[in-house]
């Protein structure tokens, strides 16, 4: 994919059944399925709730996906994929390895809003699924075998490129890996807290996750 030049999104093909991106019906399955969970949640979410807002069979959904974890993993992966795209976007000219690497963080821990350039998917939705719902997606019996696939491929890729952008700001700090997992996965656990939990986050409508991880960096990486 070149993600400069392009905006087609690629998802791992193994995901789904059918490749939702080259229909109608399939276009509309992916943007009301974001709604649905969002209005939802993922546990009460079916592809039979699903065919029922979509005004569709539920044997419809079956031939593009087989299950509802393969779904929600292809939603996983397209928000990812869509990530990658905005941070090489963002990072690919900055030459010098802080500015570099403050922007990409703002990039993965910022809110995000509604990208006008995908008209079946809402962004800004899809990113509140991901807060919410991510790790339900991840911290399954079947992630290893799913890792073996593929699935995770993006997710793991953007962390090594941040683990590598924080490698270049300061080669002697030991834990590039873990800090650059810890601020993305980190950020979507501050936003969730400030939404739902504030009491146990010192992030508000003043301060962001991003305030937080840059300063964290900032110190953290400090020689």
């Amino acid at each position: 994919m070149d993600l400069l030049g392009n905006l087609k999104i690629k998802v791992n093909e193994k995901l789904y059944l059918k490749d939702p991106e080259t229909s109608e019906l399939g276009k509309k399955i992916i943007q009301q399925s974001i709604l649905l969970i969002d209005e939802i949640g993922l546990e009460s979410f079916t592809f039979k709730k699903l065919g029922e807002q979509i005004q569709s069979n539920e044997s419809s959904i079956y031939r593009y996906f087989e299950n509802k974890h393969k779904l929600v993993v292809y939603l996983s992966s397209w928000y990812w994929s869509w990530m990658e795209y905005r941070l090489v976007l963002a990072t690919n000219n900055i030459n010098n390895p802080v500015e570099k690497l403050t922007k990409a963080i703002i990039v993965v821990t910022e809110k995000i809003k509604d990208d006008d350039n995908t008209k079946h998917i809402n962004e800004a939705i899809l990113n509140k699924i991901i807060i919410a719902e991510f790790n339900k997606a991840l911290y399954t019996k079947e992630v290893d075998e799913d890792n073996k696939e593929g699935y995770f491929l993006v997710y793991k890729r953007i962390i090594n490129q941040l683990a590598t952008m924080i490698y270049d700001v300061n080669p002697d700090y030991p834990y590039s890996k873990s800090l650059a997992s810890t601020i993305v996965e980190g950020s979507l656990h501050q936003h969730f807290l400030n939404e739902h939990l504030k009491t146990i986050t010192d992030c508000s409508d003043l301060i962001s996750p991003t305030d937080f991880y840059l300063d964290l960096i900032t110190k953290a990486l400090k020689k």
